[in-house]
């Protein structure tokens, strides 16, 4: 009887201090019905609960939106201090809104503030008729993005997240688009605002998303509600160069949503770390049928690799090089790789290329060489 006290008593505590298990999600409690938690720079999954499962999002639907104004501005065709006129359209949108009226005038800076701080609808629509012509063109790209992204689960049938058939995606999905919007630094400027003004200080915009005000090291992202979808979040937050994205879909009330975003957070700052490895030396590479019987070599940049915290220091790194480097050579060849392995798993690999020129011997070459040797005597 004491042995099988015993016995019970050790299963017990392994299930509770095992270690590993915190790092597959165990202990993690979610209260919606869908949500996951990426890692931004490598895009790795760290915890899934349905995950997949095709639900709406309600204004998390303008992440896309803002992705394509953002590119809109990158490429040239927007300016912040653009000067845009609300369409009939654009000014009966209901739901979150800053009470647009037909042809009245906002900077694409305001409408941006308003679409991020206040998730207006309204605002969001008259970025889209200005980026695409039309709402319906804009939602068209809106699709073709997604599908440039992989989000395999999305159908976008508007630019806002207003409850309409048809218009879904998935918690993965948004971990996708989010992971593109925040590769535009800007979007923290309006993201880590709590309170803004818009019409000179006459209409107040107040942020939705309460973690800025409460949690280390967010960023952002975007909340959103709606009957249908209920309560949504996808949450960014950066600790020590790790960069986490944490999205709930359904939940039940707006406090939920964000306790369960805060444990999700909570959960890969807690268990994982990102660390850089040292680039090692590299020394000459022969060359044959060269001008010069070496080449310098150049490893890329150091990646930034993702471990559990517990795992952290075992990363090992083995040199390759290209099996008989014949001239000519090329600054920017690749010549070898560096392979980045932990507890035997491959975990990243950096190229290593020629750090100049190698020309092939030939006669004219070789002469010259001679001439130019000759007359440095």
């Amino acid at each position: 009887m004491k042995k099988t006290v015993a016995l019970m008593l050790a299963l017990l505590l392994a299930v509770i201090f095992l270690p590993g298990l915190a790092a597959r999600g165990e202990g993690v409690e979610i209260s919606a019905p869908s949500a996951v938690l990426m890692e931004a720079g490598t895009g790795r999954v760290l915890f899934e609960k349905n995950s997949r499962e095709v639900r709406p999002c309600a204004s998390i639907t303008k992440v896309m939106t803002l992705c394509l104004t953002f590119d809109a501005l990158e490429s040239g065709q927007l300016s912040l201090g653009d000067q845009l006129s609300a369409s009939a359209h654009a000014a009966s949108m209901g739901g979150s809104d800053i009470w647009l009226k037909e042809g009245e005038l906002m900077s694409v800076d305001d409408l941006i503030k308003a679409t991020v701080i206040m998730s207006a609808n309204d605002a969001a629509v008259v970025l889209a008729e200005n980026v695409a012509g039309s709402e319906e063109s804009f939602v068209q790209r809106m699709n073709e993005r997604a599908g440039e992204l992989g989000m395999e689960d999305t159908v976008f049938k508007n630019c806002n997240g207003l409850d309409e058939e048809g218009h879904v995606t998935s918690a993965y999905d948004v971990a996708l688009m989010s992971r593109e919007l925040i590769r535009h630094e800007r979007i923290t400027d309006y993201t880590l605002t709590w309170i803004d003004y818009v019409r000179d200080g006459a209409t107040q915009l107040v942020n939705t998303n309460k973690l800025i005000r409460s949690y280390q090291g967010i960023t952002g992202l975007k909340t959103g509600t709606t009957s249908q979808a209920g309560s949504c979040i996808t949450a960014t937050a950066e600790r020590n160069g790790l960069r986490l994205i944490a999205v709930v879909l359904g939940a039940g009330s707006t406090d939920d949503r964000f306790k369960d975003a805060a444990a999700l957070l909570d959960y890969g700052f807690g268990g994982w770390s990102v660390t850089v490895p040292e680039s090692p030396e590299l020394p000459l590479v022969p060359v044959k049928g060269g001008m010069e019987e070496t080449v310098g070599a150049e490893a890329g940049e150091s990646p930034e690799i993702l471990m559990e915290s517990a795992s952290m220091g075992e990363i090992e790194e083995q040199i390759s090089w290209v099996p008989e480097l014949k001239a000519p050579v090329k600054k920017g060849d690749i010549i070898g790789k560096i392979t980045y392995s932990a507890g035997g798993e491959v975990v990243a690999k950096v190229d290593i290329t020629a750090a100049g020129d190698v020309p092939a011997i030939s006669f004219s070459s070789a002469f010259t060489y001679l001439l130019h040797s000759f007359l440095g005597l």
